[in-house]
């Protein structure tokens, strides 16, 4: 195993977020492709908005998508006695100082130096007072450096650098002690010897007080590299209002896990012009060096057509347990009549999610309560009762039947009255599901049974009074 070491370190405020997948992925890939660690976090710090529910529905999405982690999940909860002596240990060696500023304070000087021009940065009004008690509210700040730069080479942007004038002292202990973010961040990575952050670009501008805290505390620096964030369609940051956001609201929309990372791995990162990728095929090609600068767009489309390219190559027996809540949600606990793998083999070529199965699916457990009528409305009613008489003799004359026989049956029926195939197959498959949207007639008979089928033909030929 390399010593290539990658972390992927949620928040548990809320679902596992599509953008934080894609961020868990390619994190995941870059490990099994390089033979490295991956690593789970959750980042719970923010104790009053972080959850159990939260937690569970990240590792739930997690698990569902396939990338499992060699070591975690660690909680950072659990880390508060090392964060507080590393802090105490800047304290000592002077690099961070108490501020007794208060908010009101603090405030006045961001308005005031924005009134001036400024950069509305902290003063360091209390960077070397010391005249104050440490029983007064105060928090802890970082003493970072005034001149020169701090600089990094991002694998993805390339160098980015920041002066060290416009970077004010980061507080690193809040009022209560209680330590932020950016610090928990560096001690996490440095303890669990993180070579490689690959995190999302809304964390850029972190990444230079980060660097000043590696450095202060004598640990060495990881390599950074910033993914571009994921845009709806209108160009803004993808939400709620762009269509779902949660890993877990694709999978109960009836998406199978490779699609979604399938298509995941293609928003940021290219191989050629390829656009469908096995599992294996993404850990063989996948470097972090060929993910874009640019930001991408989430385009459902692409989505859905990948999902119908998984769904037609899936195993049946294996689409058929996935399907099985999908058609318990409308009514149907019983799917060994017909057999649900005989049924979706009908419907893999025209499905693009589970839930567009499910709903094609549903007349082969529920016999129609209602016709399309504008379809039987084209035929005469003498006509339609005599294709149903003579489809449901013919049918009865040769049990049991294979698909291929069936649908020479049917030709033959059109040849000996005179009929052509329209003139019977839609008013039957009307019959059998209650649309003309529906697959052909031979693979509707054979999931049915010769029985159903012309159990559901004779209803049909009630309804028609």
């Amino acid at each position: 195993m390399s010593d290539l070491r990658v972390r992927f370190a949620p928040s548990p405020t809320g679902y596992l977020h599509v953008g934080g997948a894609r961020t868990a992925l390619f994190n995941w890939l870059y490990a099994r492709h390089l033979g490295g660690t991956f690593i789970l976090r959750i980042e719970d710090t923010d104790t009053e908005r972080s959850t159990k529910e939260s937690v569970d529905a990240i590792l739930q999405g997690m698990e569902w998508l396939g990338l499992d982690w060699d070591e975690g999940p660690f909680y950072q909860t659990d880390n508060f006695p090392l964060y507080t002596q590393h802090i105490q240990k800047l304290l000592d060696e002077g690099k961070a100082y108490r501020c007794w500023c208060s908010q009101e304070e603090l405030e006045a000087k961001r308005e005031a130096a924005m009134a001036e021009g400024r950069k509305p940065k902290y003063d360091g009004t209390c960077r070397n007072a010391q005249d104050r008690s440490f029983d007064q509210p105060h928090v802890i700040r970082f003493r970072a450096p005034e001149e020169g730069e701090t600089a990094f080479n991002d694998l993805i942007k390339g160098r980015i650098a920041f002066p060290n004038a416009e970077l004010d002292d980061l507080i690193i202990s809040r009022t209560g002690g209680t330590p932020t973010y950016n610090f928990c961040v560096v001690i996490d990575d440095a303890l669990m010897r993180i070579s490689h952050v690959i995190r999302g670009d809304d964390h850029v501008n972190n990444t230079p007080r980060q660097i000043q805290l590696y450095e202060a505390l004598g640990y060495p620096v990881p390599l950074f590299a910033h993914v571009p964030m994921i845009l709806g369609s209108d160009k803004a940051r993808l939400s709620k209002r762009h269509g779902a956001t949660s890993v877990i609201a694709y999978r109960d929309m009836g998406y199978l896990p490779e699609a979604l990372n399938n298509y995941l791995v293609r928003l940021g990162w290219s191989h050629g012009d390829d656009e469908i990728f096995s599992r294996e095929e993404m850990i063989a090609k996948f470097d972090i060096a060929q993910v874009g600068r640019s930001a991408s767009v989430f385009n459902p489309d692409k989505l859905n057509w990948l999902n119908a390219h998984y769904i037609k190559q899936s195993d049946p027996s294996r689409l058929a347990e996935l399907l099985q809540a999908h058609l318990s949600g409308r009514g149907v606990s019983d799917t060994s009549s017909p057999d649900l793998a005989g049924v979706i083999t009908t419907l893999q070529e025209r499905a693009q999610t589970l839930e567009e199965m499910a709903d094609r699916a549903l007349f082969y457990y529920q016999a129609p309560q209602s016709y399309d009528e504008a379809a039987l409305a084209k035929f005469e009613k003498a006509h339609l009762a005599a294709v149903f008489a003579v489809v449901s003799a013919k049918l009865l004359a040769v049990q049991p039947i294979g698909t291929t026989a069936v649908d020479a049956l049917f030709k033959e029926l059109c040849t000996e009255n005179n009929w052509k195939m329209p003139q019977v197959g839609q008013p039957v498959r009307v019959a059998l599901s209650g649309s003309t949207q529906a697959p052909g007639i031979g693979e509707i008979v054979m999931a049915l049974g010769i029985t159903e089928t012309v159990a559901r033909i004779e209803r049909a030929k009630e309804h028609l009074g």
